[in-house]
């Protein structure tokens, strides 16, 4: 059996082991299959196991790979994918009772894609019922309830808990999750692993349950920025069964082997946000900040104070994710089968949301077209925007998430209604010797740029490095 220190290296490593025929995929697999059917049920990660198929999936990239026909940095390497895309044959679950039964006749085509890719499904990963599209108690609103592995009394985070807990746990290679205000971004800084939430349009969401279609975007969750750019080249591009995504492909070109992660940031300015950490968030959280947007500036970024424009950013994307929810669900609300979700503030906001006015809706549109405005001036003078993912850890799981999301500077809701891209990187630790993540906003189909500061940020730090106490 593969030793820990294998499992935990990220994808760039593994792909060149597997490319020099230095390691097996079936013996790669094999390694993750253990891991998932031993602590996967501990953290509550996995929806449903895909061991079989990913046996057949991995014979078949050993069987390529030795005969030189090599796909690419992902051939052979086993992930896991969010339950909310399609995968045809096996459940998927939207991680809620009512749908629990739920299967699948095609692939969604973030699957397809990846499987084209030589990538090799190993599990649906758990996550928060439906998204948690109608708001949610805490963590345990799910089929299964995801805990975190750096302490097992704590949040994963949502909605992609599975996404997260199993790639900080090396369940997984790499992951996929989706975000439509925060469902990246937020497992990525509570599991202390890199998530990259794609500009709207960048990756098709055929396949994959719908909570708000003009927010909804599929993303990698991986243990490093490098492996989130080589995913996202994988999954990225027109797709016609998504009539909103961009015939925008993406290639990306990570740090070649034992050299440093592309140290140099000279040219590159980036703005950070202020926050208020007494009022919304831990006083712990601060220094982290502020080590880490020196560290930019050590690499050669231009950085500065940046403010947001000033918008009701919170609102403005709870109507809308309101109003758009109520109409992805209405035929489970209008049965009365919303009961059966196991969050009663989920049942009452999803039903909630059939009463948001059409005027409300439209308002709502009109103030984010001036968001995207105004916007696009404020990257007229900055090449990305930098701010903590949240001003805290991850919560315990019976915490009241209503008292813990106290508020912050916007970046989350403001760069989800613009449909910018964001990457998310480790920045520390914090209070309990838990993880806590620093985002970077992008311009735009400008994933190219963030991924650059994160991967510098990273060849420079080793917080990315760091493992949960789980054995």
């Amino acid at each position: 059996m593969l030793s820990d220190d294998v499992l935990y290296q990220p994808v760039t490593e593994l792909s060149e082991r597997l490319r020099r025929g230095q390691l097996s995929p079936v013996e790669l697999t094999e390694g993750y299959l253990d891991r998932l059917e031993r602590l996967g049920p501990r953290l509550g990660a996995v929806a449903t196991l895909t061991a079989d198929l990913a046996l057949e999936q991995a014979r078949q990239a050993e069987r390529e790979i030795a005969a030189g026909r090599y796909r690419g940095p992902l051939h052979g390497i086993p992930y896991g994918v969010k339950d909310l895309v399609a995968t045809r044959g096996l459940p998927t679950t939207w991680g809620a009772p009512p749908y629990k039964d739920q299967v699948f006749d095609y692939d969604g085509a973030v699957v397809r894609r990846l499987r084209e890719a030589g990538a090799v499904l190993a599990a649906k990963l758990a996550m928060i019922e439906l998204a948690g599209g109608g708001g949610y108690t805490n963590g345990k609103a799910s089929l299964v309830p995801t805990v975190n592995p750096w302490d097992t009394t704590r949040w994963a985070g949502g909605s992609s808990s599975g996404p997260g807990a199993a790639t900080a746990a090396a369940l997984v290679g790499f992951s996929i999750g989706s975000e439509t205000w925060g469902s990246i971004l937020t497992p990525s800084s509570f599991c202390g692993v890199s998530g990259l939430r794609p500009t709207y349009g960048r990756v098709s969401r055929a396949g994959a349950m719908a909570l708000s279609w003009t927010m909804d975007k599929l993303g990698p969750m991986c243990r490093s920025a490098d492996d989130c750019g080589l995913v996202l080249a994988a999954i990225a591009g027109h797709d016609p069964d998504d009539p909103a995504s961009a015939d925008a492909p993406f290639q990306y070109q990570p740090a070649a082997a034992g050299q440093p992660n592309g140290s140099s940031l000279r040219g590159v300015r980036v703005g950070w946000i202020a926050e208020d950490f007494a009022k919304n968030g831990e006083p712990e959280v601060e220094p982290l900040y502020k080590n880490a947007l020196e560290a930019l500036g050590r690499l050669g970024a231009e950085v500065k104070e940046a403010k947001l424009p000033d918008f009701p950013y919170g609102t403005v994307a709870g109507t809308i994710i309101s109003a758009e929810g109520a109409a992805a669900f209405d035929t489970l609300i209008m049965s009365g089968r919303v009961k059966e979700l196991v969050d009663a503030r989920q049942q009452k906001g999803l039903a909630g949301g059939m009463e948001v006015t059409a005027p409300d809706y439209i308002r709502a549109m009109r103030i984010r077209r001036l968001m995207q405005e105004a916007l696009a001036e404020l990257f007229r003078d900055f090449d990305a925007l930098a701010a903590p993912s949240l001003l805290f850890v991850a919560n315990p799981m019976e915490a009241d998430l209503n008292t813990v999301f106290r508020g912050g500077s916007g970046i989350g809701a403001a760069g989800n209604l613009a449909g910018l891209p964001a990457l998310g990187v480790p920045m520390g630790f914090g209070k309990g010797n838990l993880p806590v993540g620093l985002s970077l906003v992008g311009k735009a189909f400008d994933e190219a740029t963030v991924l650059r500061v994160g991967r510098a940020y990273q060849g420079a730090t080793d917080w990315h490095r760091r493992r949960p106490p789980l054995n």
